[in-house]
This record gives structure tokens, sequence and C-alpha cells, in this order.
């Protein structure tokens, strides 16, 4: 009975043990940014405002409506020890890594395609009373 007991252990930590990931994930840094509405507007490109030397990698932050805004750390998550930078598409609804072809949709972060299998990373927006576009984690 123990041996049978052991050797469905096995077998579980050699499923569980198999998969692709490889464990490395985009680092958890200190993001504390604030930007005025009105200087967002006057940088941003199309709704969308880059701004480099915060996160790991820089911030995109994207307006999404009238009122609404979401912020990613430019880090692909494909090889985040590599710091491959994603850069927003022409289209402004994807982002490329520029190091291994990978899409991520800039309305939440999700992969889009191969071989980016998880989100790139999110950062918490508010807009405080001040109206200031408030990004952090």
């Amino acid at each position: 009975m123990i041996k049978k007991i052991t050797g469905a252990f096995v077998i579980l930590l050699l499923f569980v043990g198999c998969g692709k990931d490889n464990g490395v994930y985009i680092p958890n840094v200190l993001v504390n940014y604030r930007i005025s509405e009105a200087e967002f507007s006057i940088k941003a490109k199309s709704g969308i405002l880059v701004v480099p030397n915060i996160g790991v990698a820089g911030l995109m932050i994207i307006k999404q409506g009238p009122s609404g805004y979401v912020a990613f750390d430019q880090c692909s998550s494909v090889n985040p020890d590599q710091r491959c930078k994603v850069v927003p598409d022409d289209n402004l609804i994807t982002a490329t890594d520029p190091c291994s072809g990978a899409k991520f949709l800039l309305l939440d972060g999700s992969p889009q395609k191969a071989p980016a299998v998880r989100y790139l990373k999110v950062y918490r927006t508010s807009i405080g009373s001040d109206g200031l576009i408030n990004v952090s984690n």
C-alpha cells in the first residue's frame, strides 16, 4: 500500500514539475507615479503615454474611455530578465516585444501571440480629487 502511495506521489510530482514555465517573473519594484490629466493629454501619443525609468522597464499608461486609465510595465513577460521593452503597435490595441515577437493586448495586458503566455505586469491607476492620475503598486 505504501509503495502505491509513494508511486502515485512521484508520478504527481513529475506532472507538476514538467511544465514549460521557466519560473522567471517580472520583478516587483516600487512604483508611485503621478501626472495631471492635462499633462497626460499633451504628452500622450494617441492616448498612450510611455514613461521611461519608472518600474522595471518603463511605464505605458493608456487612456480607456473618458476618465479611465490602465498602466503596464513595459518589461516583456516572455524573458523578463532581459528587460526587453514592449512597444505599442500602430493599431494602438496591441504592443509587441521586439526581442521575441510576442504580442500583448493593451486593454488588459493579456498575451495575444506566442511565445507570450503571461500577462504584462499591471499597476493600479486612480484619479485623485486633485485631478492627478496616480499609478502605483
